[in-house]
């Protein structure tokens, strides 16, 4: 078990040993106790109150983008945060527009099923889930497609963990003139983005991952200019975003019903964020859990997915053992048994898992997971827990493409 005592953070922490088990999955993760807590009150979704908190929480949002927010507008919509891509697609790349999809793992490969969904024309960059696409090779593609209207990029992939290039992938796309959309579901509160480092049109995130908030809503950042385009475009009436600002700015309020308690728990969840302070804070822990998991881990003999300029403070992919008694289910419910949910894997080529740095978790969280790991391998009686050689070489013929 982890030492709970060991910093002010961990005290802060639910405690395994109480029967709740850190969530060490890229969303949801696991929570402050005060954000469970403001979930404890009902709200009318058309009583004055709840409308200020959702003015609130819109405006709080845009602060995170810094001196550019003043040109977003930022609108909220109901669902997982896969309801936010599908609205930004859906809202803001125009019916005869295409998009340059760029796809490193499950989330770029969903953007483009939610393009083939839409009927919208898209070109798929697929590089597989070892390697980030690259701006020269962006450049070449939108050199030879000028029907290409739209890039979208996964900002971290967390099928994989790999944070893929936002800079090169703005530059390509604002060089050719095209328009950059950005999913930084498990990034955004996390990693730094600003409109000024990284010009975007629109770019979508979720309340459950990096703020720290509970599944229910997403939130969308749209340019102001971009918005008024994009009125009686979308394919859905829930998912306009048009449509659901218009409202929202008309009344303060949802069109449709609110998740309303998450809405509060997100306020608060807002509220710690600050008081931690800000992204710089927050990426800097998620950077030192990731550090302590991944020293600790290959100290056992586990390797990752990734190069080790790939990998992101999000989550981490680590191949599975070759040893023979080694079996994934398995270690999973050791982990459990010890406090622990850890993910599995979700690549196509290798068997892997999956371990989170984000969530309301520290350092020393992070040492009692490599510990857990610790235990359960020398109960399953793995003598090694390096992977299949052909996994390594696979990445370094990839990694070298």
């Amino acid at each position: 078990m982890t030492d709970q005592n060991s910093s002010s953070w961990s005290t802060a922490f639910p405690d395994p040993r109480l029967g709740e088990p850190f969530l060490l999955t890229p969303g949801p993760l696991t929570t402050a106790f005060e954000v469970k807590e403001a979930m404890l009150k009902d709200w009318g979704s058309w009583d004055a109150d709840f409308r200020a908190l959702t003015a609130d929480m819109r405006k709080r949002l845009l602060k995170i983008l810094g001196a550019g927010s003043h040109e977003y507008e930022c609108i909220p919509v109901q669902g997982s945060g896969t309801y936010g891509v599908e609205a930004m697609l859906g809202s803001v790349v125009p019916r005869d527009g295409k998009v340059l999809v760029l796809a490193n793992g499950a989330y770029g490969q969903r953007a483009a099923e939610t393009m083939r969904y839409l009927k919208r024309t898209y070109h798929l960059l697929d590089k597989g889930d070892y390697l980030p696409p690259r701006g020269d090779e962006i450049a070449a593609i939108l050199a030879g497609d000028p029907a290409i209207t739209h890039v979208l990029a996964i900002h971290c992939e967390t099928s994989s963990g790999i944070l893929n290039p936002l800079s090169e992938i703005s530059k390509a796309t604002q060089d050719a003139g095209r328009r950059l959309l950005i999913d930084s579901m498990s990034a955004f509160g996390g990693v730094d983005i600003t409109p000024e480092t990284i010009p975007f049109d629109a770019m979508v995130s979720s309340a459950n991952k990096c703020i720290e908030g509970v599944p229910g809503f997403g939130f969308v950042f749209i340019r102001r200019d971009v918005l008024e385009n994009t009125k009686g475009n979308s394919h859905s009436l829930s998912l306009d975003l048009y449509a659901q600002w218009a409202a929202m700015e008309k009344s303060g309020q949802w069109r449709f019903t609110p998740p309303t308690h998450v809405v509060a728990a997100f306020l608060e969840a807002l509220r710690l964020f600050e008081e931690e302070g800000g992204v710089a804070a927050r990426s800097a822990r998620y950077a030192q859990n990731r550090d302590v998991l991944v020293s600790g881990m290959r100290r056992l003999g586990f390797e990752t997915l990734l190069d080790q300029a790939w990998l992101s403070p999000i989550i981490v992919t680590f191949f599975c053992p070759q040893d023979p008694a080694f079996h994934f289910d398995r270690f999973y419910d050791l982990m459990k048994a010890s406090g622990y949910i850890i993910y599995p894997g979700k690549l196509t080529v290798v068997d892997s898992f999956r371990i989170g740095c984000i969530g309301r978790m520290d350092h020393y969280i992070m040492q009692g997971v490599v510990d857990a790991a610790t235990r359960a391998l020398t109960e399953m009686g793995v003598q090694d827990a390096s992977p299949p050689e052909k996994a390594l070489e696979e990445r370094k013929r990839l990694s070298s493409v």
